[in-house]
């Protein structure tokens, strides 16, 4: 990693590197972005497009960017103060006038979307600059563990408030359906969000709290939706049976995961378990007879409310969900109902989760997990048993993900091994990363971030994986221990030779 500019850095050396960062930026963009293949077989249309303009504005954005950020680093903060103000105001203002208009920026994308990044980055800077000329003799202190300490003290604060803020946060999710704002795709992206945040936690337990690192997470969301949807449809048994089944089986596979990398660390772990992780996809995908293979297992039934469907006329006269509360309070039929009642399913799911593993945290087995993260040597010396402490790790970080997995097959009604490929694992690893590893609080913070923001924009979706990116290279350069990294202590003293 390049060194920081000091202050007092001349104006030259900064040029060239912000030419270097535009120049790096010209050659990656000429090849992915200036060059597009589109459909020739019209006689008007040829089968190369060139967008050699964007590929220009995309290397003067970037060095113009790098600039600001070295006089930042440099102490000049006077002047990305007012230049960044000036360059989100008019590229914002340029955005409401007409492509022809003759005030219209040239240096500026044809899709809308680029531009508002460039306005959010600009702002970025400039209250950035601000808040260093505010606070001076806070912004003199350079250095990462600087920066590093009042982040600490920022996640320290957060997880205060979050003491006294969760109960609400928690009133808001139960009344999340009864607002009027709330439509049928808010309440999908509600439980996208949630299940989310329950495999976060669950996969904290290895990640967070035992250090073990994890990339095959995916594969114990797999084996808990399969299990719900084999044993649904070939011994006819509800979602409430099957659901505890579902956790077992894939606590059973973390166990059997456990079992063959009790020696191994770090880099190694992380193969195995990504592996792993291919290995029970592939199984799903070529056992054909069992798991249907590629075309996967449809029509898998849907929980009910203590028995009571959620359909409109039920046959032979029996009660459904909307003729039963009828009965008390009357109610018009709406299919929005079964979706309700799945989000409050997930969402007590989750905060059992939660609770859980606030709780197991205090307990010894929770202690043995931090001191294993710390130090697998120094947790021998104590006594404690590795192998015993890495299985259950497994076991129960995979059984919460064997029970998100339940709950993801009878919301779809469907699975096939397509949805629990790679890129899940990554991006349940990245909630957790992101949000601090072993932060309950930064678990949910990351998931709304990851999961809920892109989903609203979906309609944006070739923007989606570069701003999913950005994220993770931003977090791993400002604060690489995570969002809200910072973690109670288990054991306080209280008084000279006192626990509490």
């Amino acid at each position: 990693m390049a060194a920081r500019p000091a202050a007092g850095t001349p104006a030259n050396d900064l040029l060239r590197q912000s030419a270097l960062a535009g120049l790096l930026v010209f050659g990656l963009a000429v090849a992915l972005v200036g060059v597009r293949i589109q459909d020739g077989s019209a006689a008007t249309l040829a089968p190369l497009h060139f967008r050699f303009d964007d590929v220009l504005t995309a290397a003067a954005v970037a060095a113009l960017g790098r600039f600001g950020v070295l006089l930042l680093r440099a102490g000049s903060h006077a002047p990305v103060a007012a230049g960044g103000a000036a360059v989100a105001l008019a590229v914002a203002l340029s955005q409401w006038l007409a492509p022809g208009h003759p005030l219209r920026l040239a240096l500026l994308f044809d899709v809308a979307m680029p531009n508002w990044l460039i306005v959010a980055f600009a702002a970025f800077l400039a209250l950035c600059a601000a808040w260093r000329i505010r606070h001076a003799p806070v912004a003199v202190m350079q250095g990462a563990d600087a920066r590093e300490s009042v982040m600490d003290h920022l996640g320290a604060q957060v997880q205060r408030f979050a003491r006294f803020a969760g109960p609400l946060i928690l009133l808001l999710a139960i009344a999340l359906p009864l607002m009027p704002f709330a439509d049928r795709r808010v309440i999908d992206i509600a439980i996208l969000v949630v299940t989310y945040i329950m495999l976060g936690w669950g996969l904290n337990i290895v990640v967070g709290l035992a250090g073990l690192l994890d990339l095959g997470y995916v594969a114990f969301y797999a084996v808990g939706a399969y299990s719900y949807a084999l044993l649904a449809q070939y011994f006819e048994l509800n979602f409430w049976i099957c659901l505890p089944f579902a956790g077992i089986m894939a606590a059973f596979a973390g166990i059997l995961l456990g079992f063959p990398v009790l020696r191994l660390r770090g880099d190694y772990l992380a193969i195995v378990t990504l592996g792993f992780g291919e290995m029970i996809r592939i199984i799903l995908l070529n056992w054909y007879k069992f798991t249907g293979g590629p075309n996967g297992l449809s029509g898998i039934p849907r929980p009910s409310f203590f028995g009571l469907p959620f359909t409109a006329s039920p046959p032979d006269g029996a009660h459904s969900f909307h003729t039963f509360v009828s009965l008390i309070w009357p109610i018009e039929y709406s299919p929005n109902h079964r979706i309700v009642f799945l989000y409050y399913v997930i969402l007590a799911m989750a905060m059992a989760t939660n609770l859980f593993t606030l709780r197991i945290r205090r307990l010894p087995i929770g202690r043995a997990w931090e001191a294993l993260r710390e130090d697998e040597i120094a947790c021998r010396s104590l006594g404690i048993n590795p192998t015993n402490t890495k299985l259950t790790a497994f076991a129960i970080g995979a059984g919460f993900g064997g029970f998100a997995g339940a709950f993801f097959a009878t919301r779809q009604g469907f699975v096939s091994p397509e949805s629990f490929s790679f890129i899940e694992s990554a991006v349940i690893l990245a909630i957790v990363v992101l949000g601090g590893m072993g932060s309950q609080i930064g678990v949910v913070l990351a998931a709304v971030l990851l999961i809920g923001l892109p989903e609203f924009f979906r309609d944006l979706h070739q923007y989606r994986m570069v701003a999913f990116g950005a994220a993770m290279v931003g977090i791993m350069l400002w604060r690489p221990a995570g969002l809200l990294a910072h973690r109670e202590p288990t054991l306080r003293l209280s008084a000279p030779g006192g626990l509490r």
